[in-house]
This record gives structure tokens, C-alpha cells and sequence, in this order.
């Protein structure tokens, strides 16, 4: 048995019918180098043998009775790997559109917290006989990296690694009694008052080093700070959720993006950014609702934290970063944001990678969750300033092949949570030389995910020209399929 930390509790209370803490992936796959032939029965028997190696795998969560701590993690005594691994398949021509439209489905949808905290699905039906695998995870079991790092326990590094080892004997342990539940719980929150007081007077001290942080020389220029939340415009998109998700996928090369770097002495992330900031400016002025002002970006950021931090699956904090989206020029939207990031990333140190981590242990659950619930059923978050746009995460994966049963893996495209208020949550995940961008969003507040995603290889093209740089070396099948699922019209080079 083991307690959830406060982090990944706090996603368990934050989830309302129509707020889904859940991380998601879209990959395809080619099944013509799996030895013998594809069937999903093979598919299905691997992911089974490989889940004996991750015990996130066959967690089941159980709560403690009236909420009265965090709820705690057991080996499931029941677990049924036919529950948790599907089987679908998507309409022709079964291109990205039709993925997509299948993975904003599946994300549309809470997971069952009767079961451990995932599914996966074999998707059937793509072009050219791939197929692909939707996973879905809850926040509470898995980070960005962390959920990477799933990959090499389901992956293989080639088409036939060999039989797959016995799986072990495991023996579930009965589950907890409401009495066991309760005394631990209790337990855990006499310690609660004496972490308050320290939290307080650490976090006291680390605000007033942000303050001066701000107030260095190199700081005083707006643009050169960390943005902060509640300071973001309105946009069309950031308003509440309903239960629904649309998903839109693109992809761009890394090369082109590394060349720029160096260009302009940036690092891979800023460049990043600067080519989402052109691909929202434009999708801004369609709408004719271009601000005056950044867009604000929720970026997660993944921390080592001290020796006696709280345990957990997420070791994530987040930085509030200034996306300009109302200055003319490629290269200053660049500059703008490699100085933001700089300021953003100071003010981080300076407030402690752990301070999100700490105070979330202090979260009680029944008002967590009642808030939550509140805000989402009385849709405040279109009543007041946002307190962010959208979520940008940039996530490193493999350069090498990866092989699921013998099927070779072609793209990957990640998808993260979508809040309240925030807008569309844009992942990007770096594949063998590529980087597959991942765009979901609620469809009443923001339709044009398609059309943002289509953007994105002509801001790229943007940024390269301004640069004196050629255009894009690498023009992907899935940023044609964007221009063409978003209904524009863009005359983009091949």
C-alpha cells in the first residue's frame, strides 16, 4: 500500500465531468516488420507480459473513507488485461484526421476509478495498412518524462527480442480495511501543522527573492520576466470546458529547428516557442482578436527534488512564460522569448522547483474537490481574466526505432490535460529526428485546432527566412494532412 502524494492527488481532485486529468498519445505504427504477422491478439499478449515489469500498470486506487487524507495505491486483486486493452479501428481514408478525431474521443471520456488508471487501444484501418495505439494514463500515475520512460518498459529496441521471460507469481494483497485507511490518514495529517509553519516561512522567503530577481538590471524590461498568472488577455478560446475534446496533430523537423538555434544562439525550447507564438498570431488575426499584449503559457518543468521530498509519479513544477503574439517580427517574437525564458527560469530557481510539490501536500481533499466542482458547474472561468492562455510542454523522446510487438513505430504525438480557462494544451515530443506536436482542446471554446496546427511549418518557414536561413529540409505527411483537415488554404513549399 502506498499514499499518493499531494501533487498527484490534487489531479485526482481537480477532475470534474468536464475537467479530464488525463495525459494521452497517438502513435502509428508499421506492422509489416512484425516476425510471423500483425494480429492485435500478439499486440495485446506483449502489452500484458510488459505490464508484470511497471507496477503503475496494476495499480488500483482506493480512498480513504470521508476523504479524510490522500487516497492510497494497491496491486489490483482483479485485474483483467481485456478491460484495459481495446480494440478499434477508424473510418477510411484512415488518415491523421481520422486518428485524431478518434483520440479526441477516447480523451472526451474520464477513466474508471473502479480500475487501475489507464487503457490502451490497437487502432485498425490506417492507410497504407499501419495501425496505431491510443494510450490513455491519469495524471495521478504518470508525468511527461516519466511517462517517456514507460515507452522502453512497453517498447522494444528491435523487431524480435526473443521469447518474453515467465511473468512472476503476485499475490494481491487483500484490500486495506476502512479502520487501516483511516488510522494512517490520520496519522499522516498529525505532521501537517509543523510542515505548514515551514512551508510558510520557506516560501516567504523564496517570494522575496523572486522580487528581487524582477528588480535585476537585465529584469526591468517586461519581456524579460517571468509572465505572471492573472496577467494574460482574454482570447476567444480561453473560456470553460465541456466534456468534449478535439484533437490536431502536425509535425515539423528537428533539424530545421536545430538550425535555427544556432543561428540565433537559442536553445531547441525557445525556438519551439517562437514557432507555436507564429502559429497563434496567426491563427489571432483570422479571428481578429490579436492582442496587444503576450499570450501567457503554462510550461510544466521537471524537477529533481531534494532528498525527503514528497514521493510520488509526478516530480513536475511550471513556469508562467510570455508567448508575444502582438510584436510584427519573427526574429523579435524570438529574442522576446529567449529573454523571457531566461527571467522565467530565474524567478523558477529562485521560488524552489519543490514549492508546488510541498504546498500540494496541504491540499484537503473534500474542499479541494468541492472547489473544483464549483467552478466547473458555475463556468467561472468565463468570468474572469484568464489566468493563463494554453499549456506548452516540449517533451525529449528516443532518437533510435521503437518496436511494439515486432511493429515498428512511425510518429508519436502527445496529448495533454485541457483546464478550465486555459485553452488548448499544445505537447510536443521529439521522435528519431522529428518533433510530433500534439494540439487538444475543448471544440466549443476553440473549433480551429486544425487550423493552428496547419500554421505551424509556415511559422517555422517564418523564422528560418528571417534568419537568412533556407527554408524547411523536412516537409512531414502530417503538417500536409493539417493544411488540408483545417480547410485553409496555404500554398506551403514541399
Amino acid at each position: 500500500m502506498e499514499r499518493l502524494s499531494g501533487l498527484d492527488a490534487s489531479f485526482l481532485y481537480l477532475e470534474t465531468p468536464n475537467l479530464h486529468m488525463h495525459v494521452a498519445m497517438a502513435m502509428s505504427f508499421d506492422p509489416s516488420t512484425v516476425p510471423g504477422g500483425y494480429s492485435f491478439a500478439k499486440m495485446q499478449a506483449q502489452i500484458a507480459a510488459r505490464t508484470f515489469q511497471a507496477p503503475v500498470f496494476r495499480r488500483l486506487l482506493v480512498e480513504v473513507p470521508f476523504r479524510l487524507g490522500h487516497p492510497v495505491w494497491i496491486d489490483d486483486p482483479d485485474f483483467d488485461i481485456g478491460y484495459h486493452v481495446r480494440r478499434a479501428a477508424v473510418p477510411s481514408p484512415g488518415g491523421l484526421r481520422e486518428l485524431g478525431d478518434l483520440a479526441g474521443d477516447i480523451a472526451s471520456r474520464k477513466l474508471d476509478r473502479s480500475r487501475p488508471l489507464w487503457e490502451m487501444w490497437i487502432v485498425e484501418g490506417l492507410e497504407d495498412g499501419c495501425i496505431a495505439l491510443i494510450i490513455k494514463m491519469h495524471h495521478s500515475t504518470v508525468d511527461g518524462l516519466s511517462g517517456a520512460a514507460l515507452l522502453s518498459v512497453l517498447f522494444d529496441f528491435e523487431p524480435d527480442p526473443g521469447p518474453e521471460p515467465a511473468p512472476p507469481e503476485i499475490v494481491a494483497a487483500p484490500l486495506p480495511s476502512k479502520s487501516v485507511l483511516v488510522s494512517e490518514a490520520v496519522a499522516a495529517r498529525t505532521m501537517r501543522p509543523l510542515e505548514l509553519t515551514k512551508d510558510l516561512v520557506r516560501t516567504a522567503q523564496r517570494l522575496l527573492d523572486v522580487r528581487r530577481v524582477r528588480n535585476e538590471p537585465e529584469h526591468r524590461s517586461p519581456l524579460a520576466r517571468a509572465a505572471l498568472p492573472l496577467s494574460a488577455p482574454r482570447t476567444s478560446f480561453n473560456g470553460a470546458l465541456t466534456r468534449r475534446r478535439q484533437v490536431a496533430l502536425t509535425a515539423i523537423g528537428l533539424d530545421d529547428v536545430k538550425r535555427l538555434k544556432k543561428a540565433t544562439d537559442s536553445t531547441v525550447n525557445d525556438v519551439v516557442l517562437a514557432v507555436c507564438t507564429g502559429a497563434l498570431r496567426q491563427l489571432l488575426i483570422d479571428g481578429d482578436e490579436l492582442p496587444d499584449k503576450s499570450l501567457v503559457a503554462v510550461v510544466p518543468v521537471s524537477v529533481q527534488p531534494d532528498v525527503g521530498a514528497p514521493h510520488g509519479s509526478n516530480k513536475v513544477s511550471q513556469m508562467f512564460v510570455q508567448m508575444p503574439v502582438h510584436l510584427d517580427e519573427p526574429l523579435d517574437r524570438l529574442e522576446a522569448i529567449r529573454e523571457g525564458t531566461k527571467g522565467a527560469k530565474e524567478e523558477h530557481h529562485a521560488l524552489g522547483a519543490d514549492t508546488l510539490q510541498n504546498w500540494a501536500e496541504h491540499a484537503t481533499p473534500n474542499t479541494f474537490a468541492a472547489a473544483a466542482r464549483l467552478y466547473s458547474r458555475m463556468r467561472l472561468a468565463d468570468h474572469h481574466r484568464p489566468i493563463a492562455n494554453l499549456i506548452f510542454s516540449n517533451v525529449p523522446g528516443p532518437d533510435f526505432p521503437l518496436y511494439l510487438a515486432g511493429a515498428e513505430m512511425t510518429s508519436g504525438f502527445p496529448l495533454g490535460p485541457v483546464m478550465d480557462g486555459l485553452g488548448p494544451n499544445i505537447t510536443i515530443m521529439s521522435y528519431r529526428g522529428v518533433l510530433y506536436w500534439g494540439i487538444i482542446a475543448c471544440p466549443e471554446s476553440m473549433p480551429g485546432g486544425w487550423q493552428l496546427a496547419a500554421y505551424v511549418p509556415g511559422a517555422l518557414d517564418d523564422l528560418l527566412a528571417a534568419a537568412g536561413e533556407a527554408p524547411a529540409e523536412f516537409r512531414s505527411a502530417a503538417a500536409a494532412e493539417a493544411v488540408e483537415a483545417s480547410g485553409i488554404h496555404l500554398d506551403l513549399p514541399r
